[in-house]
């Protein structure tokens, strides 16, 4: 039994940190129908920025992930301004290729400034706790992680649904032209949207950095499964986001446990598939 519950618990845990992760992602897929290549690499900038954070100014996760999700928010914003708005309106494979060569970038500089090697925060606030829920062990580092990303979703959530930048959102996902009719300025609803996609992401790494280590690939693999999370769930959708991520981590964590820890990723496309197949659109969307 305490078995299960370990496995539950770590899947949850891992399944809301995917879902904060690919609501950014979720975002601006659905609002501007551009595929963010370097949305991994973003989490990856939000990493090493809180590392450095804590490392030379004493700063804990706990505290600086509010200066990476906002300086995220003006990276992405930045990004948008100078590389992705020139591909909007062209090719579909103008902005992929576009925000392909910015993860190239990102890649390469951080690799470049900060080596390959793996750099971790010691004696963080939350380093090393563990609180016992139902028999299972969760590290309250990740615990945390997972909560506030939760809190974040939902503020998300609210600020799409429920107040009027959130519905210039949904009218410029829906018909942008239309919107512009209507007196709404898409070039801001698009700078606003993919600065909202980093600061997820620079939140998200802002607290994984308190108990994962920092290296210029670390955001590779999470990008892998947020597009996965986005597809499964829905374009556009930030509840769709958020059950498929929380899907797709109980299936991870059930699978490495009870078949062989290399089988958990075959367990997770192969559940993206058969979704896809009865679904294409996903489990949600608009």
């Amino acid at each position: 039994m305490n078995n299960f519950a370990q496995v539950v618990v770590d899947g949850l845990m891992n399944g809301a940190i995917y879902g904060l992760v690919a609501a950014g992602l979720s975002l601006i897929w659905g609002v501007m129908d551009v595929i963010n290549f370097a949305h991994g690499e973003f989490l990856m900038v939000g990493m090493y920025a809180c590392y450095w954070l804590g490392h030379l100014a004493g700063v804990d996760p706990t505290v600086s992930w509010i200066a990476t999700g906002a300086f995220l928010f003006l990276l992405s914003a930045v990004s948008y301004k100078a590389v992705v708005r020139r591909c909007i309106g062209k090719s579909a494979m103008a902005p992929l290729l576009a925000t392909f060569g910015l993860s190239i970038f990102l890649k390469n500089f951080c690799l470049n400034r900060f080596t390959p090697n793996f750099k971790l925060l010691n004696n963080t606030a939350l380093s090393g706790k563990t609180i016992d829920i139902f028999g299972a062990i969760a590290p309250v580092p990740q615990l945390v992680t997972a909560l506030f990303s939760l809190v974040v979703l939902g503020a998300l959530y609210y600020l799409i649904k429920k107040t009027r930048i959130g519905w210039a959102i949904q009218a410029t996902a829906m018909d942008a032209e239309a919107a512009e009719l209507m007196g709404i300025d898409t070039e801001r609803v698009f700078a606003l949207v993919f600065g909202l996609g980093g600061m997820c992401v620079g939140i998200a790494g802002g607290f994984m950095t308190g108990y994962l280590a920092v290296f210029p690939e670390v955001g590779t693999l999470f990008s892998l499964i947020a597009f996965v999370v986005v597809a499964l769930g829905g374009f556009g959708s930030i509840p769709g986001a958020l059950c498929a991520a929380l899907l797709i981590g109980l299936v991870e964590s059930f699978a490495g446990f009870y078949i062989a820890p290399v089988v958990k990723y075959v367990a997770v496309f192969a559940l993206y598939l058969a979704v896809i197949m009865v679904r294409p659109k996903g489990l949600f969307g608009w």
